[in-house]
């Protein structure tokens, strides 16, 4: 009878209890949301905010990726357990990253056996920068000549094919792997995070980069342009040596926290999973330097003699001109603006003509858009035209020998007969750029040309390397002759 009567008490010490409680957490609420805890920026700062994954399906977390890409490097244990991870990398160390075939059996079949093409690039975490990428990697360009962000280590590198660096994109390397063999590739960062910070007072934590991989596959005209993964890491890059004393202090001071703390935070793990994300969208670029047809006769391949091939079919030489003229309208010129790569400034002239934009002297460009892309709009409107490093002159010998005999069959009434001669610019100096110059000057495929000789003493055939034409005089004059293949349908080039 006394424990019944004591029943609604316990009840009312319960209940009083429960809205102690409530209250309590309902006053922390208004402390936690204050404006002096949390403001817009952090808000935004956040990553659903930063990496955009709404194109992906929602079950993504369950479902299994074709591929998988893990970089061989620990990540951070001061990460709290919902943010995404962060990996510390040291400026130009090699660092692996293993490339894994996920695909279920008869997954993706059309690959198997094949290639498939992928491209790493190094770009901003942060929205704020990612805004300003093309002005921040031309300021980068400026303060370090002929460096590069991301590099490839061919040597340690497995299983990949046909590694390239376009000289034009500092931050991006690309190469072919086949998935079902072992691949693994070594990349090297050479920027670090703290060179794009503003540097005003010293100390200031260096910006977050991230690492993406694009993969695609084979279409049916042979290009690689067909998306099938892409994956990234959030990293940050310091000082030889630097990555290193960072990940051991933030090891110091997890130890320090409490254990309820440190349930908050993620374990460091050896290795960082790149995360599904959306592809990186391209950027088309524009080949202002068009180059003019060898011969008159646009499908014809006059070097010689019976040597042509009537079975093929010459590739286009698309020749294109992108000057900004007077007379362009507000619209043509954002598209000019757009093609030539000033994306970021088509805000700012959005109401600009042809004649507006050519009015702008190098001062005013240079005020609105910054030093690096204030330059280059002022050179791009002006149609400036960079000096080569290499010109060199051909003319075909069958021509020469075509002036000979008609100069001895008119006797004196040909005399004042010329040969035309051809000019080829190069830029990086190879043989492959030479052996791509020489076929848009013959309106022919580069795959038609085999090898590029040069003759030498008595006679003899050198073959044409890239150390040879780097040591070629600067407009040096050479007369192209052809020698058929008996192998094949292609053609030997000779310089004479």
């Amino acid at each position: 009878m006394a424990w019944a009567l004591k029943l609604p008490l316990t009840d009312e010490v319960i209940e009083s209890g429960l809205v102690q409680d409530f209250d309590a957490s309902l006053s922390g609420i208004g402390q936690e949301l204050g404006a002096g805890a949390y403001s817009m920026s952090d808000v935004l700062a956040l990553p659903i905010f930063k990496q955009e994954e709404s194109n992906l399906p929602p079950d993504a977390d369950n479902k299994i990726l074709p591929f998988q890409y893990v970089l061989c490097a620990a990540t951070s244990p001061a990460v709290k357990l919902h943010d995404e991870t962060l990996t510390y990398l040291n400026q130009g160390q090699s660092y692996e990253i293993i490339m894994l075939d996920n695909r279920k059996i008869g997954e993706l079949p059309e690959i198997s056996g094949k290639m498939v093409k992928s491209i790493i690039r190094v770009v901003f975490h942060d929205r704020r920068l990612q805004y300003t990428e093309h002005q921040q990697l031309e300021g980068w360009r400026w303060n370090r000549p002929g460096d590069r962000i991301l590099d490839l280590d061919i040597p340690m590198s497995v299983g990949i094919v046909d590694p390239r660096a376009n000289p034009t994109q500092l931050n991006t390397v690309e190469y072919l792997w086949e998935p079902s063999k072992r691949t693994s590739v070594f990349i090297q960062v050479h920027c670090i995070s703290t060179e794009f910070t503003m540097r005003k007072h010293g100390g200031e934590k260096g910006v977050p980069f991230r690492i993406q991989i694009d993969t695609f596959k084979e279409n049916e005209g042979g290009e690689y342009t067909e998306h099938l993964h892409s994956a990234s890491c959030q990293v940050k890059v310091f000082k030889p040596k630097g990555a290193d004393r960072k990940q051991k202090t933030d090891r110091e001071k997890m130890e320090k926290r409490a254990p309820q703390e440190k349930e908050k935070y993620q374990p460091s793990y050896e290795t960082t999973i790149l995360t599904e994300c959306s592809p990186w969208p391209e950027v088309t670029y524009v080949n202002n330097s068009p180059s003019p047809a060898f011969n008159s006769t646009p499908n014809s391949f006059s070097v010689a003699e019976g040597n042509g091939s009537p079975n093929h079919q010459p590739e286009p030489v698309v020749q294109v001109a992108d000057n900004l003229l007077p007379a362009a309208t507000p619209q043509d010129a954002q598209q000019w603006l757009l093609r030539n790569r000033f994306s970021p400034f088509c805000r700012l002239f959005t109401n600009f003509s042809g004649a507006d934009l050519l009015k702008l002297t190098r001062e005013d460009v240079i005020q609105i858009c910054g030093p690096a892309d204030g330059i280059r709009l002022f050179n791009a409107l002006k149609g400036r035209v960079v000096r080569p490093r290499l010109t060199i002159y051909v003319c075909q010998e069958s021509q020469q020998a075509r002036e000979q005999q008609a100069k001895h069959e008119n006797g004196d009434a040909a005399n004042n007969t010329f040969f035309i001669y051809h000019a080829i610019y190069l830029e990086e100096l190879t043989a492959v750029e030479l052996t791509e110059k020489i076929a848009q000057l013959f309106n022919i495929s580069p795959r038609q040309i085999n090898q590029i000789f040069k003759q030498g003493p008595t006679g003899i055939h050198v073959l044409v390397s890239d150390e040879m034409i780097q040591n070629f005089q600067d407009e040096v004059c050479f007369v192209l002759d052809t020698m058929k293949d008996d192998s094949n349908d292609g053609y030997h080039i000779i310089l004479k």
